[in-house]
C-alpha cells in the first residue's frame, strides 16, 4: 500500500465529507471526527509498514469500534424521567457545545436561550421554527428570546400598525406583470391623450389583481416581490397591511409558522391556504422597526435575536448557536448523556486495550492502535488548553483504573477533575456518530491500494 500524494488528497477530501455529515447529522463534533480519523490512519500507516495487510487492520478497527461503542452503552446516563435533572442535563451539555467557540464567556446565558427555545419544539427536530435573527448593536447579552416570529421589515406609510386576529396571505408575485416588459418593444402614439389611456389600463389591469388578492378576506399581504406605490395605495386603502420585498428564507418561514402557503395565482381564493396568527404589531430593536407575529399557528415557533458589536461577531454567535440547538435537538431525542473532557474517549480506549490482550492474531495490533488513536482526543483539549498533555493524560490513564471513575481534564484548573461535579456533558449520540463516521472514512481510505491516473497530456513542442 503506497501513501502517494494523491492517496493524501483523498483523505484529506474523504475526511471533509465526513465533517460535513456529522455537522448535517448531529450539528456537532466535526473537529473530533476529523481529528479521531487521522489518528487511525496515521496508527494504520504504522500497521502498514509492519506488513500487516489493511483487511486485517479493517477487521481489528471494526471490532475496536464495536467495543468502544459497548463501553460507552454501558455508562450512558438517562434523566428522561425526571423534568428538573434532564433540564440540567441539557444545560450542561449546551454549555460544553459553547465552551470552545465565540459565546463560551456568556455560555450560561446562551445555554438557557438555547435550551427554552428547543424544548418549545416539544421532541421536534425541526429547527426551522426557531429563526436567528443578527441586529448589530449593543453587546452579546443583550441577545434574547422572544415567542412569535419577527419579519426584518418595516410596515409603510398610511397602513394599519397594529392588526389582531390576522389573516395572512403570503405570496411570490409581480404586481407590475402587465406593463410592457418586452425587450426592444415601442409603443407609437399620436397624442398624450393616448398615453394617459394606455396608463390607465395598466393601472385598472393592477386594481383588478388588487381586487382578487382582497377577495380572500386578508388583512395581511406579505410578498416576496415589489408591491410598487399604486397597489400599496390601494392596500392601505382596504385597511390592508402589504409588506413587500421580504426575502424569500422569511417568507418560506413565516409561511411554515402561521399554517399557510405561498400563492402566486389569486384566480380561486378557495385552493389557498391562508396564514394565521393572534397579532402583528411594529416592534422596534435597536433604532430598526420590525413586524412582529406573534400567536402563530405553530405554537413552539420562536425568534432568537442576537445583538453584538458587528456584522463579523453576529455571524460567529449564529454559528455556535447554531451547533448548541442541534446537539439539544437530537438529545431531546436520543435522552442518553455521557459525561465530557475526554471522559468517553478515556472509557472506550481502557475497554479496547483490554479487548487487545484478549485477542489472539495481528488483528490485536490494529485494536492496541484504535486504543492509542481515541487517547488522542484528550491529548488534543490539554494540548489547547496550553497544558502538560503527557502528565494529564498519565493521571487520567491512572484515575480511569479505578472502579467508576468520572475523571477528564478541566481546563479550567489544568489538572485532572470530576467531570460529574464540574457538569461537563456531552450527548451519547454526537460521540455515536464520532466513532462510527471515524472509522468508516478510515476504513475506506485503508482499502485504497494505489491511485493510478492518466499522464499528463504531452505539449506539442510550438518551437
Amino acid at each position: 500500500m503506497i501513501f502517494t500524494l494523491r492517496k493524501k488528497i483523498q483523505s484529506l477530501m474523504s475526511i471533509l465529507d465526513i465533517s460535513k455529515v456529522q455537522d448535517d447529522e448531529v450539528g456537532d463534533g466535526t473537529t473530533s471526527v476529523v481529528v479521531l480519523a487521522g489518528e487511525l490512519l496515521r496508527e494504520a500507516e504504522k500497521l502498514v509498514n509492519m506488513k500487516i495487510h489493511p483487511m486485517t487492520i479493517i477487521a481489528g478497527y471494526r471490532m475496536a469500534a464495536e467495543c468502544a461503542r459497548n463501553a460507552l452503552l454501558q455508562r450512558t446516563m438517562d434523566n428522561k424521567g425526571n423534568t428538573d435533572k434532564f433540564r440540567s442535563d441539557l444545560m450542561n451539555i449546551a454549555m460544553t457545545t459553547l465552551s470552545s467557540k465565540i459565546l463560551s464567556q456568556d455560555k450560561e446565558y446562551f445555554a438557557e436561550l438555547a435550551v427554552d427555545a428547543v424544548l418549545r419544539l416539544k421532541g421536534s427536530t425541526n429547527l426551522e421554527s426557531i429563526q436567528i435573527l443578527k441586529k448589530p448593536g449593543g453587546s452579546l447579552k443583550d441577545s434574547f428570546l422572544d415567542e412569535g416570529f419577527i419579519l426584518d421589515k418595516k410596515i409603510g406609510l398610511g397602513q394599519p400598525k397594529r392588526i389582531e386576529n390576522a389573516n395572512i396571505l403570503v405570496a411570490n408575485t409581480a404586481m407590475d406583470t402587465d406593463k410592457v416588459k418586452i425587450y426592444g418593444a415601442r409603443v407609437r402614439v399620436d397624442s398624450m391623450t393616448k398615453v394617459a389611456d394606455i396608463e390607465a389600463a395598466e393601472k385598472q389591469k393592477m386594481r383588478e389583481k388588487v381586487q382578487k388578492i382582497i377577495a380572500h378576506g386578508i388583512n395581511c399581504f406579505v410578498n416576496r416581490q415589489l408591491i410598487y406605490n399604486f397597489p400599496e395605495e390601494l392596500f392601505a386603502d382596504a385597511g390592508i397591511l402589504a409588506v413587500e420585498h421580504a426575502d424569500f428564507e422569511g417568507i418560506e418561514r413565516l409561511a411554515l409558522v402561521t399554517g399557510g402557503d405561498i400563492a402566486s395565482t389569486f384566480d380561486n381564493p378557495e385552493s389557498v391556504k391562508l396564514g394565521h396568527c393572534k397579532l402583528i404589531e411594529e416592534i422596534m430593536i435597536g433604532e430598526d422597526r420590525l413586524i412582529h407575529f406573534s400567536g402563530v399557528a405553530m405554537g413552539q415557533a420562536c425568534t432568537i435575536v442576537l445583538r453584538g458589536a458587528s456584522e463579523h461577531v453576529l455571524d460567529e454567535a449564529e454559528r455556535s448557536l447554531h451547533d448548541a440547538l442541534c446537539v439539544l435537538s437530537q438529545t431531546v431525542n436520543d435522552t442518553r448523556v455521557l459525561f465530557g473532557g475526554g471522559w468517553p474517549e478515556m472509557v472506550m480506549a481502557k475497554e479496547v486495550d483490554q479487548l487487545a490482550r484478549k485477542t489472539p492474531g495481528k488483528k490485536s495490533h490494529a485494536i492496541d492502535a484504535f486504543s492509542r488513536a481515541l487517547q488522542a482526543i484528550p491529548t488534543i483539549i490539554a494540548d489547547n488548553a496550553g497544558l502538560d498533555s503527557a502528565e494529564l493524560i498519565s493521571q487520567l490513564r491512572a484515575e480511569h483504573h479505578k472502579e467508576n471513575s468520572t475523571a477528564g481534564i478541566d481546563v479550567i484548573t489544568g489538572n485532572v477533575g470530576d467531570m460529574q461535579k464540574r457538569g461537563i456533558c456531552e450527548a451519547f449520540k454526537v460521540k455515536q456518530a464520532i466513532i462510527l463516521s471515524a472509522t468508516e472514512a478510515a476504513e475506506m481510505i485503508l482499502r485504497v491500494d494505489e491511485i493510478i491516473t492518466c499522464a499528463p497530456r504531452r505539449r506539442e513542442d510550438r518551437m
